[in-house]
């Protein structure tokens, strides 16, 4: 599957975009595995925010479906259980479309996100999204690059910010966040060139 989102890579003009009151979706989901056309979203999780602040959070479970690998679970302590009464994706995903509407994403190794939540989409017969997107990954390689790692959990522990609850997906969205709006203070100088 192709990516319809056009990933931003001139990291220079993210600063004047929030300056400019742009806003945008720190997104994160949780899988049951690695691969979009044989895996399935669980978690949904989603910050919307601009200049001013927090704007509005957004997070759900997503019954896949399928049983979940004992991996995942370990990983994201998600549960069977705990999915068994949760909604599909096709009744989710118009409610998750809706609130971030045409927001700018941010999500940490963005394809991943997004390439699972297109999928997830063409599934349910939905049209993919077609929003801008920011990698953090790539822009903390960018901002910080003599980092030993990149990792959202190595990123938010190099630099104080308390990421509770690990790969669950609205934590790791609103960490996503903060170090969005880190790299983003830490490169302003080289952003006003």
């Amino acid at each position: 599957m192709r990516l319809p989102n056009k990933i931003f890579r001139d990291y220079k003009k993210l600063l004047r975009l929030v300056n400019g009151g742009a806003v945008f979706a720190a997104i994160d989901t949780e899988t049951t595995g690695l691969t979009p056309d044989t895996c399935r979203i669980i978690e949904i999780g989603a910050v919307l925010f601009d200049k001013t602040g927090v704007l509005g959070t957004f997070t759900s479970l997503i019954n896949p479906g399928i049983a979940l690998p004992s991996f995942t679970t370990e990983l994201t302590h998600i549960t069977d259980d705990m999915l068994s009464l949760s909604p599909p994706a096709s009744s989710v995903l118009p409610a998750f479309i809706e609130f971030i509407g045409s927001a700018i994403l941010v999500a940490h190794n963005a394809p991943f996100d997004l390439l699972f939540i297109n999928k997830e989409l063409e599934r349910s017969g939905m049209p993919s999204m077609a929003n801008k997107a920011v990698d953090t990954l790539n822009l903390s390689r960018w901002a910080y690059p003599s980092a030993k790692h990149h990792s959202l959990q190595y990123l938010a522990k190099a630099m104080g910010i308390d990421a509770e609850n690990a790969h669950r997906a609205s934590d790791d969205a609103k960490t996503c966040r903060k170090i969005f709006l880190r790299c983003l203070k830490d490169t302003e100088s080289v952003q006003k060139k």
